[in-house]
């Protein structure tokens, strides 16, 4: 496992250096402002999406410089929905990466601000002109993100996750939300990643997204059931959350065991994808393991 964390370490260092030029601490308009962005993208993180943008990306020839502001933006659409995930409205959590959360830092309204920048600083990003991008590109770029962040993805998948609270739902139910919630900003890394490629073939980016897919709802089953083994100090964030919310999780639908059984099941389904792909998957195949046998 030593390689998979140092390679995800170093592509951390990476996209927090490049984060940091984006997010103006230097001469903002609003000082404060600034700092809760800042605060909230780049204290810790596993910086998973971003790490499927480099590992990804790479894997098709395409340079770290062209897959930095992909990476970036991925990571702050990512970064406003944990800000806004953790206000009181939602899930009403005090701790964020072993840290103060955004709003107990700052305030709510400062909170509810650097969510709202970060987002749209997602989409600056993207459209800036760019030597390796040509605009069509760009284009869909944004317009497969935006799908991934909305109302088609993770803030959709957000909705039903507050809607399912305190009720019992059946599997396929609990996949939609996971899909949508966890899962369609996953996926979105890969396939802007596989997009900085021109000429991918169709049937690669069709196995790319399986492999995104099976990897997006194993990372939620496998915090589902982190969220019964772990330690609040390990997770970074409260154990037990999911359980004091009643939420709907793999664990209290199937059982720690079979939920355990269904992480596997789709880690297998992500080898196999890669398996299909005529390229070094090598890294990728490390990461879904990693993925799987996580404690935090």
């Amino acid at each position: 496992m030593k390689q998979i964390t140092d390679t995800l370490s170093q592509y951390q260092n990476r996209v927090n250096t490049q984060l940091s030029t984006y997010i103006d601490i230097k001469s903002p308009i609003s000082e404060e402002l600034n700092k809760a962005m800042a605060y909230g993208a780049l204290l810790g993180g596993k910086r998973v999406r971003p790490f499927l943008v480099y590992a990804v990306g790479e894997m098709l020839g395409t340079s770290l410089k062209n897959l930095d502001p992909i990476a970036c933006a991925v990571e702050c659409i990512h970064a406003y929905s944990l800000i806004h995930d953790d206000l009181p409205a939602m899930d009403n959590d005090d701790l964020r990466r072993g840290q103060k959360t955004c709003h107990k830092e700052f305030d709510e309204a400062t909170a509810i601000l650097a969510g709202d920048a970060l987002q749209s600083l997602a989409f600056d990003i993207l459209s800036m002109p760019s030597q390796g991008l040509d605009a069509a590109t760009q284009i869909k770029m944004i317009n497969r993100l935006a799908k991934a962040s909305g109302d088609h993805g993770m803030c959709a998948g957000q909705a039903l996750d507050l809607a399912a609270e305190n009720k019992q739902v059946d599997l396929r139910t609990l996949e939609t939300i996971h899909g949508a919630k966890t899962g369609a900003l996953i996926q979105v890394a890969v396939e802007l990643a596989a997009l900085s490629k021109a000429d991918l073939d169709p049937e690669h980016m069709a196995l790319l997204n399986t492999f995104s897919a099976s990897l997006g709802l194993a990372f939620q089953v496998q915090d589902d059931i982190l969220d019964i083994t772990g330690d609040t100090e390990t997770l970074g964030k409260p154990q037990g959350s999911d359980i004091a919310l009643n939420k709907s999780t793999y664990p209290a639908l199937l059982g720690l065991e079979q939920a355990t059984e269904k992480a596997q099941n789709l880690y297998q389904e992500a080898l196999h994808a890669l398996s299909q792909l005529p390229y070094n998957t090598e890294l990728l195949e490390l990461f879904s393991q990693y993925i799987i046998k996580r404690d935090r």
